[in-house]
């Protein structure tokens, strides 16, 4: 395998701060079904007392046996908690045989000396996945599974109708956040400085970010609302691009089928001084534009969870493109302009 981000990230992490103790159960949860954020989240709030380097440590360690377990099951021929994390320190972070039996009080584990040749057991992926991806991209699979095996950066939206980006950026610096302008969407910074407390800024408070995607930010971007326009948000979940399409001076109708999402929605609009501007509807109805940001297998998104694509059902692969469909003809009478219709994957079916 050879040398990417994924094994970059994981060579910049204080492994001396771990806590082994912690982090072995927290991960037997994990690969028993427990979602791998919710466990951290969990363990978190139980070891208050970490320190920053010890929290990190952590996290890594359970995010990080999470995501490469294939290859780490491939690479020892075994399965307990402890010898995987212990593979993950060996094999992936660069941490020696030695130091890793230490840090996590594991036997030593086997050792493969060649590469593994399937691309399952190289970048951690179940079969149906493998197979998908190679039927779908050819060549390029390998790619891509490298560019997922990493987290994306961190991405925010500055708030049109507080702020500018330039203004953003200027503000987050002022408290310690290192920014630089995404290169595509016109409100967007990429955070520079390494975990950063983004939610314990004053910015935040303010409301003059949001975090975002670069591309959902595009995407939402390809409505073009003028100044008072009516925008139909057919999906609109928690909201991220009703708020968006706010900031622009748009009035926009809020539907979605979770009504707890929608609820976030309301929670986020009074931050970002949106309410005015958003209303959530039960029934959807005729719009100047309508955005259908349909549901879909989330394939374009696996980099953001380290679990994700142990979750994801291969069968909704089959179902979605009826859903998407019924959709597109529910909302194409109401666009009296544009629709946009948009997903997050690369499952030519659902595009």
């Amino acid at each position: 395998m050879r040398h990417t981000a994924a094994m970059d990230r994981l060579r910049q992490v204080p492994w001396d701060a771990l806590r082994a103790g912690v982090a072995v159960p927290a991960i037997a949860s994990v690969l028993e079904g427990v979602p791998a954020e919710r466990e951290v989240d969990r363990v978190l709030r139980r070891n208050r007392g970490l320190s920053r380097d010890e929290r990190t440590a952590l996290v890594e360690a359970i995010f990080g046996v999470s995501l490469w377990r294939r290859r780490l099951r491939w690479e020892t021929g075994a399965g307990s908690p402890a010898v995987l994390l212990a593979s993950l320190l060996r094999d992936l972070a660069g941490v020696s045989e030695a130091r890793a039996q230490a840090l996590t009080g594991a036997a030593q584990a086997p050792r493969r000396d060649a590469a593994p040749e399937r691309l399952a057991d190289r970048w951690s992926l179940p079969d149906w996945l493998e197979a998908h991806l190679i039927s779908e991209l050819g060549e390029a699979a390998e790619a891509f599974c490298a560019a997922i095996a990493a987290p994306g950066p961190v991405c925010l939206r500055a708030n049109r109708l507080l702020c500018t980006r330039d203004q953003l950026a200027a503000r987050l610096l002022d408290e310690g956040v290192e920014t630089a302008p995404t290169p595509r969407a016109p409100d967007g910074v990429f955070v520079r400085t390494s975990r950063a407390n983004l939610f314990g800024t004053r910015a935040w408070r303010e409301g003059l970010f949001e975090p975002q995607d670069e591309g959902s930010q595009l995407l939402g971007n390809l409505v073009e609302p003028l100044p008072g326009e009516t925008v139909l948000d057919l999906c609109a979940g928690a909201g991220g691009k009703s708020l968006l399409l706010a900031a622009q001076g748009a009035r926009v109708l809020a539907h979605d089928i979770d009504g707890e999402r929608l609820e976030r929605l309301r929670a986020r609009s009074r931050r970002a001084q949106a309410r005015q501007l958003i209303e959530i509807v039960d029934r959807p109805r005729r719009a100047d534009r309508v955005l259908v940001d349909a549901p879909c297998s989330e394939l374009g998104t696996l980099r953001r969870g380290p679990d994700a694509r142990w979750r994801i059902d291969p069968a909704l692969l089959a179902s979605l493109p009826l859903l998407q469909r019924e959709l597109l003809e529910t909302a194409a009478p109401l666009a009296a302009k544009r629709l946009v219709y948009g997903t997050c994957t690369l499952n030519r079916a659902e595009n």
